[in-house]
């Protein structure tokens, strides 16, 4: 049920709009090309299993992890923005 202005299906709308852009920007991320032999990074040996799991890999497992943990912090936004902020 919408209210308001809204129209019955915005709200999962909204929902599918943020998870197509999640998946958008995960793929975007994703390696490509031929996999290194050795870390951008660090120039530490790859393995060179995690080279034929992941085509493309540039970086060691300690680095990508680093890599990972960084963009962590910036997840996205928030399309419906906290109620103090409607409240203004």
């Amino acid at each position: 049920m919408a209210g308001g202005w809204a129209s019955d299906g915005a709200v999962q709308e909204q929902i599918d709009s943020s998870i197509e852009d999640a998946i958008a920007r995960a793929r975007s991320q994703l390696p490509k090309g031929e996999s290194l032999k050795h870390c951008e990074e660090c120039d530490a040996a790859i393995p060179e299993a995690r080279r034929q799991a992941i085509p493309g890999v540039r970086l060691c497992v300690t680095c990508q992890a680093e890599h990972d943990k960084e963009n962590a912090a910036s997840a996205g936004y928030n399309r419906r923005g906290s109620k103090d902020s409607q409240l203004r």
